[in-house]
């Protein structure tokens, strides 16, 4: 009985692996159909035959296509499968640990342009669908307003450190920042522009610095 009760702690991590390496498969299908289909035209069980596993499992993890897209944009914007929360992440809690302001943007400006990189794509999936679709249109308005919501904990974390430019409130910084930051500039200066990502990303960091900082 012993050799039984010690098996079932590695039974259940390798469940929860097997498990978390299925979610992320069908997510990864699910980006790959959006992106050439498009929301409205893509189906759970595109989806399920694609990431080489049977529609209920997707129906079981994610309930229905909106919430295969919902968990989508968490993995573009956290970078991980299984965590919601962006400043729950390494990079925003050693963000949270820097006592300079300059420093402070320069991180930031970096960690955000590689999280914009990766959401664009997803976002304009979702303009798309929500021109069609009330309940998308819902769902990145929501997204919208806790990306501004998250925003506004760095502007918090900055003006900790010291006055922000000709004494800027912290809505204003907020605003900014959210402006700058947004997949519609990154597709301007990446799409229309042509910018490589490594010069969207100067520009955001130095931008930021000029605009928030005295």
């Amino acid at each position: 009985m012993a050799s039984v009760k010690s098996r079932r702690p590695y039974r259940s991590r390798l469940r929860a692996e097997q498990a978390a390496q299925t979610r992320l498969r069908i997510l990864e299908a699910a980006g790959a159909l959006f992106a050439v289909s498009g929301y409205v035209a893509v189906t759970i069980d595109a989806v399920a035959e694609k990431a080489g596993v049977a529609a209920d499992t997707v129906y079981a993890i994610f309930g229905n296509k909106r919430g295969v897209l919902s968990a989508l944009v968490d993995l573009r914007v956290t970078g991980s499968a299984e965590e919601s929360d962006v400043l729950a992440g390494d990079a925003p809690r050693a963000l949270r640990q820097v006592t300079d302001q300059r420093q402070m943007v320069a991180g930031f400006a970096a960690d955000i342009a590689e999280r914009v990189e990766r959401v664009r794509p997803i976002d304009d999936v979702l303009r798309s669908a929500a021109v069609v679709d009330s309940d998308i249109a819902e769902l990145r308005a929501r997204m919208q307003a806790n990306r501004f919501s998250k925003i506004g904990a760095f502007t918090e974390w900055l003006a900790t450190l010291g006055r922000l430019r000709d004494e800027m409130d912290a809505d204003e910084a907020t605003a900014t920042t959210w402006m700058l930051t947004s997949p519609e500039v990154n597709r301007m200066l990446r799409d229309v522009r042509g910018w490589s990502s490594q010069r969207y990303s100067e520009w955001l960091s130095a931008t930021l610095l000029r605009v928030l900082l005295p």
